[in-house]
Formats: structure tokens, sequence, C-alpha cells
């Protein structure tokens, strides 16, 4: 890939973005990567390098959003790629998990995605190019996870977004891909990165069945590499 190209990655400061973030830096590509704190993101990626940009951003406000992709244009003076990485995990049953929770939930994986494509689009199309990678989930091709159905619902709704993208954006040059993942070592399944319901209900013996088993043995053994993934 030519290592001209400038990047935007969401959720840099953590995870397989803040894995993709530190190789493409290695690779010498120009990097501007947001996070919610952008000292954490500081810490994290620990880069002096002029091709390094960190944002702090509120994936939910589009005037934040906004704000980024301008700063990175008027820093790099264009964007190649995009990669909507952000996003955090829901562990509830669909009946014990709240309207607020549930929304919450689409707030950051859905509509932030969405809010990113909104504000960069209008520079792809005008630079007849790009490539916008939106990250899903396994939980994106089966809900067949109990507890999970709220987090399935908003990676579902990633893939659907992303087919339709594709096919408006093919005519401006512009290339849209989903990324699946699977289980990854990452720090998706502390508590930082995945919410559980507030008022559970214990008689869903299988979803606190696999509330402890992703909190307590699943995290930290995932079998995938995110150094790898990439």
């Amino acid at each position: 890939m030519d290592s001209k190209k400038v990047w935007f990655v969401t959720g840099a400061s953590k995870g397989l973005g803040l894995s993709l973030v530190k190789q493409l830096l290695d690779q010498g590509f120009k990097v501007a990567a947001t996070s919610r704190n952008i000292d954490d993101l500081r810490r994290a990626v620990n880069s002096k390098s002029d091709s390094f940009l960190p944002l702090a951003v509120d994936l939910k406000a589009g005037a934040s959003v906004e704000q980024s992709i301008k700063a990175t244009i008027a820093h790099f003076g264009r964007i190649d790629v995009v990669v909507n990485n952000a996003g955090y995990g829901l562990l509830g049953s669909i009946e014990e998990l709240s309207d607020q929770e549930a929304r919450e939930n689409f707030d950051v994986n859905v509509f932030g995605s969405l809010n990113v494509i909104r504000a960069v689009m209008p520079h792809l199309r005008e630079q007849q190019s790009g490539h916008i990678f939106n990250i899903s989930s396994i939980g994106g091709f089966t809900g067949n996870f109990p507890g999970f159905g709220i987090y399935c619902a908003t990676k579902f709704a990633v893939e659907g977004l992303s087919e339709s993208l594709a096919a408006e954006a093919k005519a401006f040059g512009i290339n849209v891909t989903i990324v699946s993942p699977g289980y990854f070592r990452t720090d998706f399944l502390t508590a930082t990165s995945i919410g559980v319901p507030s008022h559970p209900i214990d008689a869903y013996e299988a979803v606190r069945a696999s509330q402890q088993a992703h909190q307590t043995q699943i995290n930290g053994n995932q079998p995938g590499d995110p150094k790898k993934q990439f």
C-alpha cells in the first residue's frame, strides 16, 4: 500500500484500533487517531512523530466529528482511508436491558460511524477516491449468542449500512469494506469496554452463564492475536 496515504482511525486508544495505529505508524503512514480521552491516546500510542495526529472526539456529537475531519485535512491535506473502529460490547438479555442502555450502544456503534461517514464523504467524493473500513463483528453474521442481542443488532446494522454505502460510493471511486472479527485478545471484555444491565434478571440462566464466562474465562484467553488482524 502507498505509505503516503492518510488514515483516520476511531477508537484508537486500545484494542484493535491501537494495534492498527501502531502498525501504520511503523510502516510510515500518516495517521489521525481519535479517542474520547486524548491523554489516554497519547500514552497508548507513545509517538512523537509528525505523522501522528491525536484527536479528542465525541463520536456521538456530529460537530465534534466534523471538527476532527477538518483538523485532519488541515494537518495532512487529505484523508484516504477511514477506519470506523470505535465501539463497545453490551451483554444482557433483550428484556432486561433498558431503553437507555440499548440506545447508548446504538449511538456509539452505529450512529458514531454514521457521523464519521457523513463528515468525510464530501471530501472523498471531491477527490474521487478513498476507502472506508467499518469494523463489525462475528455478531454481525449471527445473533445466536445469549445476552448479546442488542450488540448483535448494532453490528447487523453496521453490515447493512456498509453494503448500501458500498453501492452508493462506488461511482465516486470510494471502496467500502466490512471487517468482522471473532474473538481477539484485546480489552473488549473488560469493564471499560463492555456494558452489563443495571437490573439483571436472574431467570435468564443462559445469559448469566454467558456473562460470567466472557468476563472471567474468555477475557484474556481469546484465540486471535490483534497484531495479526491487519
